[in-house]
């Protein structure tokens, strides 16, 4: 840059360069803020689940000697992460799946919480901040072993102790359970329902499926109809969560959460004598519906709104036992 002259021949002191961008972005700021980014657009539960992951991760490095001072907190942690070789960085991983696997954590947890760190890892890389990316590769896992459920007999039988019940909360459990059930729905999609999302009129929900930014519709049969509206009627027609607490301490206050319906599913079931969880609702009623419409695996793949269609066809196969029959076969005379 070259000094300026005034025009009477004075020598005037360079301006100051302005600050570029980079400048402005150090690298540190970026880190500081990666994990809002890599958090930022995604459902409340899934931010929970991530968090989770990621503060297990951070408990690890702890626990390893000398190491608890750089994993103060899971900023401070990704920070040390991004700052190792990829060789220090993939058996640092290593180490922790084997961690995993030793406290006996299922392979999708184990998977899941991996899958995690890697997202993270490739986050990092395209912001430029690290060149490597991790290699540990996912736990082998058998998917969908036990997809059938309590069966449509045992799905009747749980209905049927919410609806003797004869008060709000049986109400409420009864319509829940329906939605769980007659329309394949996710508990975590149940219980992100507000009341704006139910039309009465044209018996539909739109619902934030799993994966999904946007709300998609869905038509309900006349009996599930028939419990949400008689929901409603005990809810009331305000603004807010569609399913709310019962309980003395908060009366139709608060979002019911997904943690309760896994309990009101497990307690119902108990009750009927049928074990019983919210997913094997949803595992009963594609199962059925496979079974109703002659494993027609497209169909029930719009109805279960699996993406994959490999997913609908796992249990199409546990619907048909084909591995169970192969084996009687190769065992007759």
């Amino acid at each position: 840059m070259h000094d300026d002259v005034d025009t009477r021949g004075a020598v005037v002191v360079p301006a100051t360069v302005p600050m570029g961008l980079a400048d402005a972005l150090p690298i540190a700021q970026l880190q500081e803020r990666l994990i809002d980014s890599f958090l930022a657009g995604r459902k409340p539960t899934t931010v929970a689940a991530y968090r989770r992951d990621l503060e297990d991760f951070r408990a690890f490095v702890a626990r390893q000697p000398g190491a608890a001072v750089y994993a103060a907190s899971i900023d401070r942690v990704v920070l040390e992460l991004f700052g190792l070789a990829a060789g220090q960085a993939n058996a640092l991983a290593l180490g922790y799946r084997a961690d995993l696997l030793t406290r006996g954590l299922s392979p999708a947890t184990v998977n899941r919480r991996l899958a995690a760190l890697r997202s993270l890892v490739q986050l990092g890389r395209t912001l430029g901040l690290v060149g490597w990316s991790l290699e540990v590769e996912n736990v082998g896992s058998a998917a969908y072993r036990d997809t059938r459920g309590p069966g449509h007999d045992g799905v009747m039988a749980i209905i049927g102790k919410a609806e003797d019940r004869g008060d709000a909360i049986g109400v409420r459990d009864t319509a829940i359970v329906r939605l769980l059930h007659d329309t394949a729905l996710r508990r975590g999609e149940v219980v992100s329902l507000d009341h704006a999302h139910y039309d009465a009129e044209a018996a539909t929900l739109a619902i934030l499926g799993k994966a999904r930014r946007e709300r998609e519709m869905v038509t309900l049969p006349d009996a599930t109809r028939a419990a949400l509206d008689a929901w409603v009627g005990v809810r009331g027609a305000w603004d807010g969560p569609l399913f709310v607490r019962l309980d003395n301490a908060g009366a139709f206050e608060g979002r019911l959460s997904g943690e309760a319906v896994r309990l009101i599913v497990r307690r119902l079931g108990a009750g009927a004598g049928v074990p019983a969880r919210p997913h094997g609702l949803r595992h009963s009623a594609i199962t059925e519906a496979l079974a109703r419409t002659n494993g027609n695996v497209s169909a029930v793949q719009g109805f279960a709104r699996h993406r994959d269609p490999r997913v609908t066809i796992r249990y199409n196969d546990n619907r048909d036992d084909e591995a169970g029959r192969i084996a009687s076969l190769i065992t007759e005379g």
